[in-house]
């Protein structure tokens, strides 16, 4: 991705998270000017990937295959010093836009619908061999339990909510014609590095084409904590 484009994104969720009246801690807003001077007392952020995640899953076309992300809390599975054991995470998809197929492997999570257009949750059982199983998906959201039957996608009007489960695989998308959607992940403790399971192939974090400065820095570019 280029640089810009991260920006672009960075700034239209920033406006959507406005307009839905929801509040970032502070750390979200800080420049990299600003990450610079900051010592050991926020490890949690860097150690925890705290922070702004905007992906295009390393195929190179974000406005058809992406998220923009922010971790807003976590814990550590291999940090003792982060007793944490649940994470919450905003996420932000275009019209355009949708997230590939996957299922996690420990974590399970609540997506929820926070404003905008309505999402769209593609779900599958795990086949057991890492495939697509044709076979009716349980669904649980808001209470209520209910089948659908195996590639469905479940509709979230803003406030609903589903629950996915680990083996469970499930894609995004927005209806067309509804506009940009924030989405609510609150879920066991994160940890994108070994709990993603992808059914083709694909990569998590962006190459990166440095054609402006970052606005923000991402959650796997913070430097080191200044000495004091």
């Amino acid at each position: 991705m280029k640089r810009s484009e991260i920006n672009a994104i960075i700034r239209e969720m920033e406006d959507m998270i406005r307009k839905c009246g929801f509040h970032l801690p502070k750390f979200c807003n800080w420049t990299p000017a600003e990450w610079a001077l900051k010592g050991h007392e926020y490890d949690e952020i860097r150690d925890n990937m705290l922070g702004w995640d905007i992906t295009d899953y390393g195929l190179g076309d974000f406005n058809k295959v992406g998220f923009g992300l922010i971790t807003l809390r976590n814990g550590n599975q291999h940090d003792p010093r982060y007793k944490k054991v649940y994470a919450e995470k905003l996420l932000y998809l275009r019209e355009c836009m949708m997230a590939p197929m996957h299922f996690h492997w420990i974590k399970s999570e609540d997506i929820i619908n926070r404003g905008g257009g309505v999402v769209l949750i593609q779900v599958y059982n795990d086949d057991g061999q890492g495939g697509l199983a044709d076979t009716d998906v349980l669904v649980n959201g808001d209470g209520r339990s209910w089948y659908v039957p195996a590639g469905a996608k479940v509709r979230l009007e803003p406030g609903e909510s589903i629950t996915l489960w680990p083996h469970q695989y499930h894609a995004f998308y927005v209806e067309p014609g509804t506009g940009p959607v924030l989405i609510g992940e609150v879920s066991q403790c994160n940890d994108d590095n070994t709990d993603n399971r992808f059914y083709e192939p694909i990569g998590r974090f962006p190459k990166i084409e440095e054609d402006e400065p970052p606005y923000r820095l991402l959650c796997n570019e913070y430097p080191p904590a200044a000495s004091r």
